[in-house]
């Protein structure tokens, strides 16, 4: 049936209407909402009859055949009595939506011939070379395109030619950027002039734009004129484009910026900049800029702090601009580890992001020894500080280190920082190894008790460390006690 009133329609707008044979099945062929809208409205004049009138049994085409004439007869009668409103099927079959079309229906005409105007500019397009279903794009973002006077269409396009662009070029542009038609083009391609001093052809930047995406070209000025400011010379700045066609083109700029202003919130200044657009990786601008976006949210949801996460995508912006990262819960999961440990395996090794990447196998990570990590820790920070691996104050302190090994460090640094010579520190960790077992608040308040309160010199602690080990009760006891036998000569 949808065969037969295609068929029949193609008849009418061609044999009645007049329009021409190529109109007409354009027209027909490409509007098949309208066409299932003529079918409702006959619908209840093709239905099977059941009164007799018809053989019972038949074969199936007989029966379909019989059908179509019912379908043809009865839109015949419809087209006699009831004038469809052309307009509908013409603008669904230059690629418009019923929802799009609508409000450019016009309120006083119901045939396409009492619109000269809009079928002559129509036509001029489709002489040109345009695509009969994407004139609708057209329309919809140029309506007046189809208002022009006689020869002022054609104009237009032959300008477009006239600025050094291939007939295929101005199809592509005028499909993609339809707004160009209707503005002044000197004032909407100041970027050629960038274009030229680059040695650049309008040709070659065409072949890269997309029919289904806009493009604002009066924008895209601003592009080459960033990378001037950041210091590129005009020869760069050819080879940037020319490698990255969508610095320009991708929203006429604006992916390039949105990337750009997430790099400079993180921190990055203009010589990171500078050395991330020489190195920028395959992949478009704005995938690059989500990709950033993606990674900052992956890595404060395993817990990196807020000022971590900033220096990581200014070091590392090319590795996390490349990498679609999975989800972190997915991450965890595969890996069966906790938020920490990533966190630090990412922290210290960014490139394994990119094993994560959204498709990929991430296989389980070996567990960890604790007690081996450990040990490397305290190993690690007693060599830092002049411990020979192996000598017997090695092992002794080893021997009564506890917690973790990580701790250490900070514990060392405190009592550097106290007032104690680095050497020192290394002799009275030798001497009383187990000094370094206690949180840094404890050991200050030992200091304070027996420099400040007892009036002994830091260089006493250096002589006997091991009293840092006693609680302070039983330093204030041992003190009272020494303080006791003094006065009565016992030392």
């Amino acid at each position: 049936m949808f065969r037969a009133a295609r068929r029949i329609f193609m008849d009418y707008l061609h044999v009645t209407r007049g329009l021409s044979f190529d109109d007409a099945e354009h027209i027909s062929k490409h509007s098949p909402i309208f066409v299932n809208k003529l079918l409702d409205m006959v619908k209840d004049a093709v239905k099977e009859p059941v009164d007799g009138s018809e053989p019972m049994f038949k074969s199936k085409g007989k029966k379909t055949e019989m059908r179509d004439e019912r379908v043809s007869k009865a839109l015949v009668r419809q087209f006699n009595y009831y004038p469809i409103n052309e307009f509908e099927p013409f603008m669904e079959s230059i690629g418009l939506k019923p929802s799009e079309y609508e409000p450019f229906l016009p309120q006083d005409l119901i045939f396409l011939a009492d619109n000269e105007t809009l079928l002559s500019n129509y036509h001029v397009l489709c002489n040109y070379g345009v695509m009969r279903t994407k004139i609708g794009r057209i329309y919809r973002e140029a309506a007046e395109v189809f208002s022009f006077d006689e020869n002022v269409l054609q104009s237009k396009l032959q300008d477009l030619e006239d600025l050094g662009f291939s007939k295929t070029s101005v199809i592509k542009l005028v499909i993609s950027s339809p707004v160009i038609l209707v503005r002044d083009l000197n004032t909407e391609f100041k970027v050629l002039q960038w274009l030229d001093d680059v040695s650049i052809e309008r040709d070659w930047i065409v072949q890269f734009l997309y029919l289904t995406k806009s493009y604002n070209w009066i924008k895209m000025v601003d592009v080459p004129q960033f990378f001037s400011e950041m210091g590129f010379e005009k020869e760069a700045i050819g080879i940037l484009i020319r490698k990255n066609p969508d610095f320009l083109l991708d929203g006429s700029g604006k992916a390039l910026f949105n990337a750009v202003s997430i790099m400079i919130k993180a921190g990055s200044k203009k010589q990171d900049l500078f050395d991330l657009f020489l190195n920028f990786p395959n992949i478009r601008v704005r995938y690059f800029a989500k990709n950033i976006i993606r990674g900052e949210q992956f890595l404060a949801q395993i817990g990196a702090s807020e000022e971590d996460i900033k220096k990581f995508v200014v070091s590392n912006a090319l590795v996390l601009g490349s990498t679609t990262v999975k989800k972190a819960n997915s991450i965890l999961t595969n890996l069966c580890v906790g938020r920490k440990r990533l966190c630090k395996l990412i922290m210290d090794e960014p490139h394994r992001l990119m094993e994560y990447t959204l498709g990929s196998k991430v296989d389980r990570l070996l567990k960890i020894d604790r007690a081996h990590e450990s040990l490397s820790a305290k190993t690690k920070f007693l060599k830092s500080i002049g411990f020979v691996e192996g000598s017997d104050d090695m092992k002794k302190a080893l021997k009564s280190f506890r917690g973790k090994g990580d701790e250490l460090q900070d514990r060392y640094e405190f009592l550097v920082k106290s007032g104690f010579d680095p050497k020192d520190v290394v002799d009275m960790i030798k001497s009383a190894p187990q000094i370094l077992n206690q949180k840094t608040n404890i050991v200050k308040s030992k200091i304070s008790v027996i420099v400040n309160e007892s009036g002994y010199p830091l260089s006493a602690l250096v002589s006997f460390p091991a009293c840092l080990s006693f609680t302070i009760e039983r330093t204030k006891s041992r003190f009272l006690m020494y303080n006791w036998l003094v006065e009565r000569g016992g030392a």
